[in-house]
């Protein structure tokens, strides 16, 4: 007996004919960006997937059904939900959000998960958890996901208020290889470049579904990363961005933020910082994502 996923019509549709999905995550709607700009980037990214030739499935559960494939409506209602009432939803926390029969939006991990039961290989999202800066031992569980579950994640890094070479390092503990598109170092996520080196780059999304597709022959079960640098008209230069994470840093720590409650409070203070800068290169990079990996979703159908 297993939990039955609810999956829309129109991606059951495009998967029964083995034709290109994109997998897209919920936090972003009910923890990343305030109303009404959460439920109009949301509807951009699923546009952005349709526009390169790919069925958009945005995941989250509602009332404890895992729904594959949010319709526009369902979107609005949980964008409008205080985020307060919605569980972010990891590994760990799908079977009391399902079991409970509550709300939930899907985290980097939960997405991944869900993706691989439904039969999705690609996931677009804007930037991966990782190891927390001065708190070595606080290490997302987004890296073991990628390191477990065999899905690949297109993203612009991991999220530069984070400590960017430990989490490199630990990716490379779980095995998961991590290539560059266009970008020969990962991005920063609100910036275009760390510096720091990464796996191999690759140049279109025909060489993405070729790493891929070896991955399945090679029965991993890992995943694999693809990352891809913010737009170049919309990156943050790296040391605005850098001094105003710093100072986020620094307030989260006086005013003893931590768990859960860290990235969603450094996020919001560091666009504030930026007078709002982070938070339109957030976007412009979360639209370019779903963007490249339905161009890889559908090379890897084709391969």
């Amino acid at each position: 007996m297993s939990i039955e996923l609810y999956v829309a019509d129109a991606v059951r549709t495009a998967l029964d004919s083995h034709q290109p999905v994109v997998a897209l995550e919920s936090t972003l709607i009910t923890h990343g960006l305030p109303y009404p700009a959460n439920v109009e980037t949301a509807l951009a990214l699923e546009q952005a997937v349709k526009d390169n030739g790919a069925t958009p499935a945005t995941i989250a559960i509602l009332n404890g059904r895992i729904t594959v494939g949010l319709s526009a409506q369902e979107i609005e209602q949980l964008g409008k939900l205080p985020h307060s009432s919605v569980r972010k939803c990891s590994r760990r926390d799908l079977p009391i959000a399902v079991g409970l029969g509550e709300n939930a939006a899907t985290t980097v991990a939960g997405t991944m998960i869900v993706a691989n039961m439904a039969g999705i290989a690609v996931f677009a999202t804007g930037g991966i958890g990782g190891v927390h800066r001065d708190h070595p031992f606080d290490v997302s569980a987004d890296l073991l996901e990628l390191g477990r579950t065999p899905v690949t994640v297109v993203c612009s890094g991991a999220k530069s208020i984070l400590d960017l070479p430990l989490t490199l390092e630990v990716l490379e503990t779980q095995g998961v290889p991590v290539i560059g598109y266009h970008t020969e170092t990962l991005p920063a996520f609100y910036s275009r470049s760390s510096g720091l080196p990464i796996d191999t780059c690759i140049q279109t999304p025909a060489q993405a579904a070729q790493i891929m597709t070896a991955a399945k022959k090679l029965n991993a079960k890992h995943g694999i990363l693809i990352t891809v640098p913010v737009p170049e008209a919309d990156a943050l230069p790296a040391e605005i961005a850098e001094h105003a994470i710093q100072q986020a840093i620094e307030e989260a720590n006086e005013q003893g933020i931590h768990g859960k409650e860290v990235t969603p409070f450094l996020l919001s203070r560091v666009a504030e910082l930026t007078g709002d800068q982070s938070r339109s290169a957030n976007i412009a990079l979360l639209v370019n994502n779903a963007g490249v990996a339905a161009q890889i979703a559908t090379a890897y159908c084709q391969s």
